[in-house]
């Protein structure tokens, strides 16, 4: 998806394994009888922009014996430093610039079979008149002018783009359906469920985003993950012009098994092991804190400690703080982890060394730093009895306030009597 790169699917289609050859189909000059449409998705990878899966539409002309793939959500890197300098930048703002992509269904299978991706394919039945709009509108979508787009990993990605150009060829029936169906999840429940097995990844991912990402979602949002469009397309049934009732996935078949990457159903809650690492880290600066008046090397390893996971948290705020003003990132917007990281611990990380070795009156100036980093993060938590305060921040408010609590604790007592 969320990212197919140019180099996977630029193999060799002597090298891919054969398709299975096409059943007997009945082609008369019907425009679109002549082809079958079939969904592909691919079950998650191992890199960050594979968690999400990837799918493709696969049209089979059955007079020309042509099988060629569409899909969405290409990006290149750049082949030289700056370019990727460059793309970094411009993702950092959110001005995501991807494209288009075509190619050998063979190819496409191979490259992901090679990945140790899992590999679905679902016939969809749809009429002729509704299969050559669907050719048509990918041909022209695939020309150089008309293949690049705006990218936003929730909105408008890889599964979007093929979930609406299905709605387009039925009429509007898919969304019309879907819009119907609430889920009881939300787009931050779908980003854990993805990206669970990465703690680091997981970890950036909570902090960053905001309150957009916690409103419970319909199925035709929930469609933005291609391992949920797959089950979607199974339930919905519709009406062809004449009338017609019917599934509109006609089969679906597992074309290549594989259990690599499983992605769980329901989200983690992780909760109580970053209460956990919050609790031991705030210990460990209190203790430090409590050592720091028996000699300058605990001072200084109290110091060092207390500066370290002030600049951490003061440099997390400022990039909260940027994304929110300065970027296109809305689901980043309104992020209440800005009460858990933020500026003040950037002010107290350049005064704790002076605070600790310079004198009573910098170290009243810390203390007050300290203990306001510490109060917003208390506030933050008492806020939740609020409705308008319904991030799903627990998680940051778990590791944060319990290391707030222990420097400031762990500051006040350097200078308590043994």
């Amino acid at each position: 998806m969320i990212g197919a790169t140019w180099l996977g699917l630029a193999l060799s289609v002597l090298a891919a394994p054969p398709i299975q050859a096409p059943p007997e189909v009945r082609v008369d000059s019907v425009p679109g009888s002549e082809l079958t449409v079939y969904l592909l998705t691919f079950e998650p990878g191992e890199l960050i922009w594979e968690r999400f899966g990837h799918n493709a539409l696969w049209i089979r002309d059955h007079r020309t014996g042509r099988d060629w793939a569409y899909d969405y959500g290409r990006f290149s890197f750049g082949r030289t430093v700056t370019d990727n300098l460059r793309f970094i930048g411009r993702f950092a703002v959110g001005d995501l610039n991807y494209s288009m992509g075509e190619g050998d269904v063979r190819a496409y299978l191979a490259a992901y079979e090679r990945a140790g991706r899992a590999i679905w394919s679902q016939e969809l039945d749809l009429p002729p008149a509704a299969r050559a709009a669907l050719r048509d509108f990918l041909e022209w979508n695939i020309r150089d002018e008309n293949r690049e787009y705006q990218y936003n990993y929730y909105l408008d990605n890889c599964s979007t783009r093929i979930r609406d150009a299905l709605d387009r060829v039925i009429g509007g029936q898919l969304r019309a359906w879907a819009d119907t169906v609430r889920t009881p999840w939300t787009y931050r429940d779908h980003t854990r469920r993805t990206t669970e097995s990465g703690v680091a990844l997981y970890t950036a991912l909570m902090l960053g985003l905001g309150q957009p990402v916690d409103r419970p979602i319909s199925a035709w949002q929930e469609m933005f993950l291609p391992i949920s469009l797959r089950p979607f397309l199974d339930r919905i049934t519709i009406e062809d012009p004449d009338g017609r009732r019917h599934p509109l996935v006609k089969e679906a078949k597992l074309l290549v098994a594989s259990d690599r990457f499983l992605v769980p159903a329901e989200p983690a809650r992780p909760t109580g092991r970053y209460l956990a690492v919050g609790s031991v880290v705030g210990l460990l600066l209190a203790t430090l804190g409590r050592m720091a008046s028996r000699s300058g090397r605990w001072r200084l390893a109290f110091g060092g400690a207390a500066v370290g996971w002030s600049f951490l948290a003061g440099l997390g705020g400022l990039v909260l703080a940027a994304i929110w003003g300065f970027t296109t990132h809305r689901f980043s917007y309104a992020n209440e982890n800005l009460l858990q990281l933020n500026l003040v611990s950037l002010a107290l990380a350049a005064v704790l060394p002076a605070a600790l070795w310079r004198g009573l009156r910098r170290r009243r100036l810390a203390l007050g730093l300290a203990g306001l980093t510490a109060g917003l993060s208390i506030v933050g938590l008492v806020l939740k009895v609020l409705p308008s305060f319904y991030q799903d921040n627990f998680d940051a408010i778990a590791l944060a306030l319990p290391v707030h609590l222990g420097l400031l604790v762990g500051l006040w007592l350097t200078d308590q009597p043994v």
